[in-house]
């Protein structure tokens, strides 16, 4: 998401600096005034982490974890000193769009903003049709097939507008929701991979973890290679408040590549908790997780304990519906940081009561819905409705990061005096070796989600889908500029 420089996960921050301080026995400053190493490191963990990927990962197979290192060295280090020198040098809310509008101009920031926020609108729908799907396949297994997914169209329909509905009420019960689902997000996590080991330990392993499955393989799963990447976007959102951090020109680089790499492991670790037993060819994207906690739970502890797996289930559903709606609300949040709500007037409508931005809800809960319908029409794969809207919503979220690496070259040339407390090492040629990686691996996932997973039903409906979503969403996006700059002039005109 990984996703957004937002205000909904400031609550956040103040909630990890009280764990932070609880956890070394110190008293809790009810307004801390400079944010430790620790507390960022919490901060990026927890606002990055998402469980909607997690069976994606493990999809991979052994040789998935080769490509989560490879992904360490060759584009999150790269991707992690160009964050670190642009955002300790322009620490403003906006990240992306600050440091592309001051590098290319008002239209590329235009296209930016919009696309920060559109990739958001769509990615709500992926995220429902997971809750969804692992509701019923948990609690109602029996129903006939058909019947279940029009329970998950409903399901996550309801889950759009009660978004929507907190959103627009801006009502505090956003801070508890996010912070408990901060949590259980991070036991879920290390659950499976320590069920996984115990496991491994009692019988015998789906997969081998012998060197030699370690080898990257060119197969099927080369279409969930993207998520590799994927899973590492958003550290830039700490240097949005580098103002309130003690040390932003240490700890800011460091925080990146200690989160990056916290993450990783957690990732890896839910992967081989996965992996213990289930094929990789065996694993649905969408439910791998329920599906390996009800095996591991019965497994490891026995049946007696299945009201443990019920409990995991339900926080599991509870802190995505936590994660995605800060998100949600922080994309709506962040609009007018970027001026999008003045170019796209609709989208910065403020609800009368409530000050928030009701319109911008009513957009996301719209799109969502049509979204989450139009790929269930037809559909009874829930892994390819689901991987379908992820990776439109993906591909849009990728595409503002292919302009922050050139952006560090531009600005380097054309903003040589301007102050920057971290650099990337190496020189120009550290520079340049970054830049080309970063932009490498990002055009290589971008590519890579155009193709289908392995049991994708219909091919050709996948690849239109993400044709023509990109295509109207840019061609929205470049109207909402172009009309925006007509009313600039008419205006100077006027004065």
């Amino acid at each position: 998401m990984q996703r957004l420089t937002c205000y909904a996960h400031l609550s956040l921050i103040d909630f990890m600096i009280g764990l932070a301080s609880l956890m070394a026995n110190q008293k809790k400053s009810p307004s801390p005034k400079k944010l430790k190493l620790f507390d960022i490191i919490l901060f990026n963990v927890c606002a990055i982490v998402g469980l909607d990927t997690i069976g994606a990962g493990a999809g991979m197979g052994v040789s998935g974890m080769t490509w989560r290192l490879l992904g360490i060295l060759l584009f999150f280090i790269p991707y992690g000193f160009v964050s670190a020198e642009l955002g300790s040098t322009w620490p403003k809310a906006g990240g992306i769009y600050v440091w592309t509008k001051k590098a290319y101009g008002d239209f590329w920031g235009t296209m930016v903003s919009w696309l920060y926020w559109i990739n958001v609108v769509y990615w709500m729908p992926s995220i429902y049709v997971t809750f969804a799907a692992v509701f019923t396949s948990v609690f109602f297994p029996g129903l006939p097939a058909n019947v279940q997914i029009y329970l998950q169209i409903i399901i996550g329909v309801v889950l759009i507008w009660f978004t929507v509905f907190l959103g627009i009420k801006n009502i505090t019960m956003s801070d508890f929701v996010t912070n408990t689902g901060a949590i259980i997000k991070g036991l879920l996590f290390f659950s499976l991979g320590i069920f996984g080991a115990v496991y491994a330990l009692k019988f015998k392993m789906a997969n081998s973890f012998a060197l030699p499955n370690w080898n990257i393989t060119w197969d099927s799963t080369v279409a969930l290679a993207p998520v590799i990447v994927y899973n590492f976007m958003g550290f830039e959102l700490v240097s949005s408040f580098s103002d309130k951090l003690k040390s932003p020109k240490k700890d800011i680089p460091r925080a990146i590549m200690l989160g990056g790499t916290l993450i990783s492991v957690m990732y890896i670790f839910s992967s081989f908790g996965i992996l213990a037993i289930f094929r990789a060819q065996d694993i649905n994207i969408v439910t791998g997780i329920s599906d390996s906690l009800k095996i591991l739970v019965a497994k490891t502890m026995g049946e007696q304990f299945s009201w443990l797996f019920y409990l995991m289930i339900v926080c599991f559903l509870l802190s995505l519906f936590a994660f995605m709606f800060s998100w949600a609300f922080g994309a709506n949040c962040v609009i007018g940081e970027t001026g999008l709500d003045k170019k796209a007037k609709i989208l910065g409508h403020r609800h009368p009561k409530y000050d928030s931005p009701d319109y911008a809800f009513y957009v996301m809960g719209i799109v969502g819905s049509l979204l989450l319908i139009g790929n269930y029409i037809g559909m009874q794969n829930v892994q390819q409705i689901f991987w379908t809207i992820f990776a439109l919503s993906s591909i849009l979220f990728l595409i503002p990061y292919l302009f922050m690496f050139p952006a560090v070259l531009k600005l380097r040339r054309t903003e040589p005096e301007t102050e920057r407390p971290f650099r990337v090492p190496g020189g120009r040629l550290g520079l340049w070796t970054s830049v080309v990686l970063g932009e490498f691996f990002l055009l290589l996932a971008v590519v890579f989600f155009f193709v289908p997973p392995e049991n994708t039903e219909n091919v050709l409906r996948y690849e239109l889908s993400l044709i023509i979503g990109i295509s109207v969403t840019i061609a929205v996006g470049l109207l909402i500029h172009f009309k925006s700059r007509r009313k600039t002039s008419v205006r100077q005109g006027l004065e």
